[in-house]
């Protein structure tokens, strides 16, 4: 029996390289859209709205009384209620409630995917690499893992969590691929120092200013928010 197909792409810019029909489109945006997105589900948010522009985050966000929250460059943006920080939205806060998001890499991708027509798009984050696998395994079908970049142009962290679970699920695949190849090996090369290792990436010095360095540490943690966020019916929910 065949097995299906797994892909990694390393920028936005090389989906339209691909065929998305018959696939998942995994949307990894480590620091920190899908990582804050796999936290605010895990806490108890009703569902979570990403958006591609600010002008839709405040419309969707007065239709539905949503929580309106995004960045861009890092910062949360003027207008907005709240960031794209993992610790905004604890269960105290989140729970049962609507969140409306847009950020400057990972929410847009996840358009792109859509209007590239993907037949399942989740949400992949170190916080939920276990979910993310175990989904990929039992859904059989082919897959891409969509690294969002920053602004199309090639990041590590994207690339660890692809590497990540090219990892734990290559048995269950077809794999000639190799930015996957690559992805794995960056992986495997720095799965026990990661602490360490995210100090020398451009987009932690991009963050660190802001002082989000407790932020991007939760950002590489395997696990802490191991759900599976399944874009449904316009918004991303429980899996």
């Amino acid at each position: 029996m065949n097995k299906p197909v797994l892909h990694t792409i390393l920028s936005p810019k090389l989906l339209k390289l691909y065929d998305c029909n018959n696939a998942v489109v995994v949307i990894i945006d480590v620091f920190r859209a899908t990582s804050t997105i796999a936290t605010a589900l895990f806490n108890g948010a009703k569902c979570i709205i990403p958006v591609d522009s600010v002008e839709k985050c405040i419309a969707i966000g007065a239709q539905t009384k949503g929580i309106t929250a995004g960045e861009r460059d890092g910062k949360v943006i003027e207008g907005l209620q709240y960031g794209n920080s993992p610790a905004e939205y604890p269960e105290s806060f989140i729970k049962g409630k609507t969140l409306v998001l847009t950020t400057t890499n990972g929410t847009k991708l996840l358009h792109i995917a859509l209007n590239s027509g993907a037949e399942k798009v989740i949400t992949g984050s170190f916080p939920n690499l276990s979910a993310v696998c175990d989904y990929l395994i039992a859904e059989n079908k082919n897959v891409i893992l969509a690294c969002s970049a920053w602004k199309d142009k090639f990041n590590l962290e994207d690339t660890l969590f692809a590497g990540a679970v090219v990892n734990k699920v290559k048995e269950h695949f077809t794999i000639h691929c190799d930015s996957s190849l690559m992805a794995e090996e960056m992986y495997k090369l720095h799965q026990y120092d990661m602490l360490s290792f995210i100090r020398s990436l451009t987009h932690w010095h991009r963050l660190e200013k802001f002082g989000l360095e407790k932020d991007l540490e939760y950002c590489v943690t395997p696990d802490v928010a191991n759900i599976l966020p399944l874009y449904k019916n316009g918004a991303l929910v429980v899996g």
